[in-house]
């Protein structure tokens, strides 16, 4: 088996079948997954913050990190290997409210806000999520079996897939 890790602000699409996708320590950043089965194609992206205009120089040189610029990237990127929207199965993990005790700032629920509205505006929904609390999560993705686990406080549960996503065929360009 073939386990590809997906670091904090990175994002990896995998048109292997054996391959498992993996990212490490979600506090307040989300890991969204986007699976189609029938193509066997699954991409995980691992966005920190919610929006890139608090930074834009960052943005152009790492798009993943941000949910408005990774997002449209990784739909781009699942579609480019042959996934269609409306086959997609979509997870999301994160957002927890670790550092951030006092909810100052509150960036794993702004990330979630950000996450949904930015899928909602591209015809796509979340069939599937493990959002918020206080935790820190690894999240563990097998492509064949479509089967999502989340490790968290010492705790292993999957994650079901849920209703699939909808929507069209794949834009070009975002």
């Amino acid at each position: 088996m073939n386990t590809v890790v997906v670091g904090t602000a990175d994002c990896k699409v995998i048109g292997d079948p054996d391959a498992t996708l993996v990212t490490y320590g979600l506090g307040s950043c989300i890991a969204l997954v986007m699976h189609d089965p029938a193509a066997r194609v699954a991409g995980m992206l691992h966005f920190m913050l919610p929006d890139s205009s608090i930074d834009k120089a960052r943005a152009k040189t790492n798009p993943r990190m941000f949910a408005d610029t990774g997002i449209p990237l990784l739909i781009r990127e699942v579609c480019e290997r042959g996934a269609e929207r409306r086959r997609l199965n979509i997870w999301a993990v994160g957002g927890a409210q670790v550092l951030d005790k006092e909810s100052c700032f509150q960036i794993g629920k702004r990330n979630h806000l950000a996450m949904r509205k930015i899928l909602w505006k591209s015809g796509l929904f979340v069939g599937s999520e493990d959002v918020g609390g206080t935790l820190s999560r690894t999240v563990r993705f097998e492509t064949a079996s479509g089967k999502l686990t989340i490790y968290s406080d010492g705790v292993q549960r999957e994650l079901p897939a849920g209703k699939m996503s909808g929507g069209a065929t794949c834009p070009t360009a975002f």
